[in-house]
């Protein structure tokens, strides 16, 4: 097999990926560059797709506060969020933010040029950046690849995938295998420095806002290497999805900052429902507004609720929305005069690879960022628009925390290591799967059983299922083709959603549990580790 070596390896190419490598490859001189590996383009992530905005607490916006920012993320976390990780970040984003912009970043201004601010719900303020109205995620990856286009020091691997990590017998990670889609070769990069940040999980559900990137690889590697995952029951639901049909599976995000704006959530019937659910109505926290609109649906029986924003002044509803106006009126819908169908949808893994600010994991030179971590922001219930800003804020503190450490390629590799990448040197027996009918019956099994609302019964009805679909694919390690590890990867990451949500006998959160509506009064994070003897250990 080839092999390559790079002082640091980024797996990922959201905002998180990106920004990293930009940072790492600006603040320390490495011999032997940064990698990039994307398994798909560069242009093609989570990030992306991200419309609302980026939290940002900023000295442009005086009237807002660090306390006030951790006050909302606290309590929309449930109990769960860490008030010093809070803390941290909210005090890192004016510095942060003003280097996105550095680095080519376009916030939304006035007409005066002054940075304008909007309102989400749960926000006490309006303290949301964005860009292009509501095509924040695009604005900021897309200058961010720019600037990695332009960096010499930055090499970027595309439709390659992550496949294992390289553990020596001390465990610290060394390196890791990469599949090529295209060419079919498997290759060994060796590196002092692994970052993960390949996004969530959202696509182990039927439906999802997540492009088809978000097969949850990087928390599955990880995983499987050994490091400790934290909180993976809590997948946050997000209330509006544009949902034309119900067979539509990948539904466009309809962004929260439309009811920041003033648009109304109606019944069939054109009647306002959410004064049943909360005082704070359109404005409640997600998990809220989503179990509303899920009861509201069964009350119906109907396959989803509306949106209306026609309420709103029509110059700027089309100049703040140009995308989700463009979006609907390609499905034949005038948002400034008809009503949105929208429906919840597999949003965000607030679970992932337990990891510091600075995105240091339980293994030695193993590194998490992004929505694959957990790092204690978001608790139980993300607050919108704190997830590009954790991105970024750990990116940053990535970089960092680099910049002191020895970055030397491992010289010595261990008899577990080189035994590791034999696997990948031999061809494997047996057919090809059909990995793409299995994984359509994994999501289905997951959006029945462990969606929204979960019982003891369903989700031991969908454990016993996954646990039999791990016994049928015989692809512990090295697969065909991408499919195969996708859904490799969906099932271990399936598995350990049941595992926590099955352990929490409460409900927090987005963790709803019909048959434990209680919420106990001590808040605990679930951690889960592999263990070889018993291949899972729940660990408070």
């Amino acid at each position: 097999m080839k092999y390559s070596e790079y002082s640091v390896v980024v797996i990922g190419s959201g905002a998180a990926g990106l920004y990293a490598a930009l940072k790492i490859s600006q603040q320390i001189n490495l011999p032997e560059g940064v990698l990039i590996i994307s398994k798909s383009t560069l242009d093609v992530s989570n990030s992306r797709f991200a419309q609302g905005g980026i939290v940002g607490v900023v000295h442009q916006n005086p009237e807002d506060k660090i306390s006030l920012h951790v006050k909302d993320t606290l309590k929309a976390g449930a109990g769960l969020s860490e008030e010093k990780v809070t803390e941290y970040i909210s005090a890192a984003s004016d510095e942060v933010l003003n280097d996105l912009i550095q680095n080519g970043v376009e916030f939304d201004r006035d007409e005066n040029g002054n940075l304008t601010f909007t309102l989400e719900a749960a926000h006490s303020m309006k303290r949301i950046l964005h860009s292009g109205g509501d095509a924040t995620g695009k604005g900021i990856t897309e200058a961010l690849i720019r600037a990695v286009r332009k960096d010499e020091n930055i090499h970027v691997l595309e439709n390659t995938m992550a496949v294992e990590i390289l553990v020596s017998a001390e465990k610290e990670c060394k390196g890791v295998i990469i599949y090529n889609e295209l060419t079919g070769e498997h290759q060994v990069v060796y590196t002092s420095a692994l970052v993960l940040a390949t996004g969530g999980a959202g696509q182990v559900y039927k439906y999802t806002t997540n492009p088809e990137c978000a097969t949850g690889d990087g928390i599955a590697l990880a995983y499987e290497a050994g490091a400790v995952v934290q909180d993976m029951e809590f997948i946050q639901f997000h209330p509006t999805a544009l949902a034309m049909n119900p067979n539509s599976k990948n539904r466009f995000l309809i962004s929260e900052a439309v009811r920041g704006e003033g648009a109304k959530l109606i019944n069939k019937n054109g009647e306002e429902f959410m004064s049943r659910y909360s005082d704070k109505r359109e404005l409640a926290p997600r998990d809220v507004v989503t179990r509303a609109i899920y009861s509201e649906m069964n009350l119906e029986h109907t396959p989803n609720v509306f949106l209306n924003a026609s309420i709103i002044d029509q110059a700027r509803l089309l100049k703040r929305f140009p995308t989700i106006s463009g979006k609907c009126k390609d499905n034949g819908i005038d948002i400034t005069k008809t009503p949105i169908p929208v429906a919840p949808a597999a949003h965000y893994t607030m679970g992932g690879i337990k990891a510091g600010i600075d995105g240091k994991t339980s293994l030695k030179g193993l590194y998490a960022i992004g929505e694959t971590a957990s790092t204690g922001l978001h608790g139980a219930n993300r607050l919108a628009s704190n997830s590009l800003l954790e991105c970024v804020v750990c990116a940053y503190e990535l970089a960092d925390y680099l910049s002191f450490a020895n970055l030397e390629i491992p010289k010595k590799i261990d008899e577990g290591i080189k035994k590791m990448i034999d696997v990948y040197s031999h061809s494997i027996s047996g057919k090809e799967y059909d990995a793409k009918t299995l994984i359509s019956k994994l999501k289905d099994v997951m959006w029945n059983n462990v969606g929204i609302i979960r019982t003891e019964k369903s989700l031991q009805a969908a454990q016993k299922e996954i646990e039999q679909m791990q016994k049928d694919f015989k692809r512990r390690r090295k697969c065909l083709n991408q499919t195969e590890y996708e859904y490799r990867n969906m099932l271990i990451v399936a598995s350990l959603i049941i595992k926590g949500a099955l352990e929490r006998k409460e409900s927090r959160g987005a963790h709803c549990r019909s048959d434990y509506r209680q919420t106990n009064d001590i808040a605990l994070h679930s951690n889960i580790k592999i263990d070889r003897k018993k291949e899972l250990e729940y660990v408070k």
